[in-house]
């Protein structure tokens, strides 16, 4: 909140208006990755997920409106008990440490899925899945 914070006095001092602080704000909190390169990160989560219109539940949930959804709370999906009693909410700081290596994040996960090493590519999937809403349409 902080740097939200930061980021709208800027602007306002600067004269901006104030969507463009809070576009700006959004590209820094989800690191102004790149979403064309996170669909083809995505690629390594499609076996297990979906996400968009029509996405369904996989081995994973589908991932429609993540960000800013609390862990373990996708109706319809069989979450484990780590998940859901992790108290997370998917922001993009929790998000890049889970992807980084999911089981280090929510030990007693059902996830197999290794991790991200690359930061860049984190940044871009998260670019990517922060373009869908929870009901899998790409927001303006």
């Amino acid at each position: 909140m902080r740097l939200m914070g930061a980021a709208v006095s800027v602007a306002l001092v600067a004269g901006l208006p104030l969507a463009a602080a809070r576009a700006e704000t959004a590209a820094t909190a989800a690191g102004a990755g790149s979403a064309a390169a996170g669909e083809k990160v995505f690629m390594k989560c499609r076996a297990c997920h979906q996400i968009g219109e029509g996405a369904k539940h996989l081995v994973g949930p589908e991932l429609n409106g993540l960000i800013g959804r609390k862990a373990g709370t996708v109706e319809g999906y069989r979450f484990s008990d780590a998940m859901k009693n992790s108290g997370l909410t998917w922001d993009a700081a929790t998000l890049r440490d889970y992807l980084k290596n999911p089981r280090a994040k929510v030990t007693g996960t059902r996830m197999i899925f290794v991790g991200l090493p690359k930061d860049k590519d984190i940044d871009d999937l998260l670019a990517y899945v922060g373009q869908f809403d929870a009901d899998g349409k790409k927001k303006p």
